[in-house]
Order: structure tokens, then sequence, then C-alpha cells
């Protein structure tokens, strides 16, 4: 099922164009006749023709083919156009920016990353650099709708990053900036948080394909969760669902920047097992690397047997073991996804967790799952382009009528 985006407003649709919605998602799945467009939407054929006609006049739809009805008649098959719109996904990291353009099947067409200081750079000249990134993968192309993915506290009805300890930001207002600089109206622009838009990217391009409860849990420079249920993000109250980082792991451990003793994030931020990994000056701390390359390199070393590396990793799907069990106990998923970072350490960190999840008295295993994430830290751009290409599959109407076209979707004569 495809994930949707509960924390965006959409304004209210006509009865129109809510068909045209149904009859444009109906088509994610392949031609279909105007028969069977009726049948699987519940629209009366002749009202189906009527908005297959509007959808192909916006360019949205195409003529695709023959198909041969019972009666000898054969029926005009329409598709998707997946090529009549872009999505545009924006990802900020503490050491990148990246840009991904897709179409409406959420084919990549382009993408580009570039490395950065973000802290450094600050809010207003890292939001020039996400906008000069963005104008290359879109290469003069209009977006239907873009997503910006970031790492921290996120209000997504508002649009605003609240706080991201990563970027040192505060009451960020990422769809304002962004908008001004992408020469778009605001509600064109979604915001939300990396974790969560991980978990819509494993739900539609990942491990989690049919799954109704999917939980992400994703390694970074911080640790955050996502919970996709029912095709739907979990949000909470405020938004802030999915802040698994801060789940107590070891109670007299290490003082956490948040105040607590022993969170998850002291245990399974990226520094944090890099510094058990590795003594200062290692070649695992040069922030050159980035995060896949210093990740890379202490996987090569634990393949090559180097014991501190062994052991801290080990310490580390202990502790993921610890929040995991916590996480299941609460929200009973089908299956957890290992994300980001833990996503390359995979191997060594699923079963640590596994044996955690059997050992606790509730025996989660092996109802629960627990998996690699195929999609590793793409999952999150993955998702926002999903997101991003939704708010057309919410309103047809944003696309303009064409000026021409030359593909006619009348049916066929009898």
């Amino acid at each position: 099922m495809a994930a949707t985006d509960p924390g965006q407003q959409h304004a209210p649709v006509s009865p129109r164009t809510a068909n045209l919605a149904a009859l444009l998602r109906a088509l994610r799945a392949g031609p279909l006749s105007r028969t069977q467009l009726a049948t699987r939407c519940g629209i009366t054929k002749a009202a189906v023709s009527g908005l297959v006609t509007e959808l192909s006049g916006r360019g949205l739809v195409r003529a695709a083919g023959m198909l041969a009805g019972g009666n000898g008649r054969p029926s005009q098959l329409v598709e998707l156009n997946a090529e009549s719109a872009y999505g545009l996904a924006l990802s900020v990291e503490a050491d990148r920016f990246s840009a991904v353009v897709t179409n409406l099947e959420g084919r990549v067409i382009a993408e580009r990353t570039e490395t950065a200081d973000v802290a450094a750079l600050g809010l207003h000249r890292s939001m020039d650099e996400l906008a000069f990134l963005a104008g290359q993968v879109l290469a003069g192309e209009q977006p239907v709708g873009v997503t910006v993915s970031v790492p921290g506290l996120v209000d997504s009805a508002a649009a605003v990053l609240r706080f991201a300890p990563t970027l040192r930001w505060r009451d960020a207002e990422i769809a304002d900036l962004m908008a001004a600089r992408l020469g778009l109206t605001a509600d064109a622009i979604v915001v939300d948080n990396e974790a969560n838009l991980g978990a819509v990217g494993e739900s539609v391009a990942g491990i989690g394909a049919g799954v109704r409860e999917l939980f992400y849990l994703s390694g970074g420079m911080g640790v955050g969760g996502g919970l996709v249920s029912g095709g739907s993000i979990l949000r909470g109250a405020r938004g802030f669902a999915g802040e698994v980082g801060h789940i107590t792991v070891d109670p007299s451990g290490e003082q956490c920047p948040c105040g607590r003793a022993g969170c998850l994030e002291t245990k399974a931020g990226l520094n944090a097992v890099l510094r058990a990994a590795a003594s200062p000056g290692d070649p695992l701390h040069d922030p050159a690397l980035g995060v896949d390359g210093r990740v890379a390199l202490l996987k090569h070393r634990v393949l090559h047997g180097d014991q501190r590396a062994v052991a801290a990793v080990s310490e580390l799907g202990v502790a993921l073991g610890v929040a995991v069990v916590t996480v299941v106990d609460v929200l009973d998923p089908d299956v957890v996804v290992l994300g980001g970072y833990f996503a390359a350490l995979g191997r060594w960190l699923v079963e640590p967790v596994r044996r955690e999840l059997s050992a606790r008295p509730l025996g989660h295993e092996p109802s629960c799952r627990v998996e690699p994430s195929p999609l590793g830290t793409t999952a999150a751009l993955r998702g926002a382009a999903h997101l991003a290409t939704e708010r057309l599959f919410a309103d047809p109407t944003l696309v303009p009528f064409a000026t021409s076209s030359s593909t006619s979707t009348e049916e066929a004569p009898a």
C-alpha cells in the first residue's frame, strides 16, 4: 500500500477532483480500460469517460493499446503518463545535501549530492546550497511537489523544523525559506523528519511493501524512528512520535545532551560508535570521509577482525536490541527495519536485536521480523520523493491543461 502524509494539510477538493484522483491512483497499478476503472473506483462508466478525457487533456494519462472484450468489442486501455510531472526530494544531513527528481512511477530521473559541514554553514547558507542543488537536478522543470528531509523534531503541519541538535537549528521555517528560493508557494513544500520519510521509503520501495505496521530505526549522527501504520505515518499529538534516540538503554551510562543518562544515542549515534571503535586521530574520525566512508571503513575493520571495532559493533547491537524491545512492546509492528548506517552493519546487528527480543517474556519472535534496510541511506530520499508526487495524486488539477494533445484516449468503435 502507498504511504500517505496525514501531516500535510490539503485544501478540500470537489467531488469531481476526488474522482480524478481516484482514477489516477488506480492507474498506478498499470493500464486499465474505462470499464475496469469504473469497477475499481465505483464510478459510472459514463462519468469515467469524461474524467479520462480531462486527465488526458492535462497530459496525465495516455492511450495504451487495446483490450479485447468478451463480446468481441475492443476497449481502449489507458495508462499513467509517468513523465507528465515530477517530484523533488531534498535532504539535509549533518555532512551533506542531496536532491533527487523522480517521475510519477518513482523512477529516479536525476540526483546530486554535495558534501558540506552543514552546521558551520548555518541555516540560510544551507538553504542557498540546497536550492542550488535543486536547480541542477530540475534542469528547468517545475516540480509538482517538494519534500525536504531533515534530522530533528519537525512540526510537519507548519513545515517548521523545531530542533535539530546535529545542525544546531531551532524553529527553522524550511518551507518558507525554500519556497522563496525555488519560486514556489509554501504549500507545495512538505518538511518531515528523515526517519518518518525513511519509513515511507521502506513501505513503498523497500522491505515494507505490503506490510501494515512497519517501524524504521534510523542510524546517523543521531538515532530516530518512524512508524508507518496502515499506510500512514504515525506522528503523535505534536508530530514528534518516533524519537527513540532518547530511550534509556544504560541507566548508569554516559550523560546525553538531552539531560538524561544512557540514552540510545549515547551508544548508537555514529560518533559514539566510532569513539568506541578507534582512538582520536584515527581515520575513522575524519569528517572528510563522510558518513558512508567512515562506516565502510568500520565495516572493513570488523570483517578483518579488528578487536576494538568488533567490540564497538557488538555493543551497538546490544543497545539497539534493548531499545527495539521497548518499541516492539509498545507498538507491536510487523517488521523493524534497521536503516541509515545501521543497514551497512546489518549482518552484525540483526541477530543481537533478535536475541534481545526472544529473551523477553512476551516472546515477540518470530511474529516481529527484524531486517536491515535494502535502501540503506537512501530510504529517506525515496520516501520524500514519494510524498512529493503524492500531492498530485491527491489533486490532479494541479497540472494545467496541455495546449495540445497528440494522443487520443477515445474509446475504440464497436
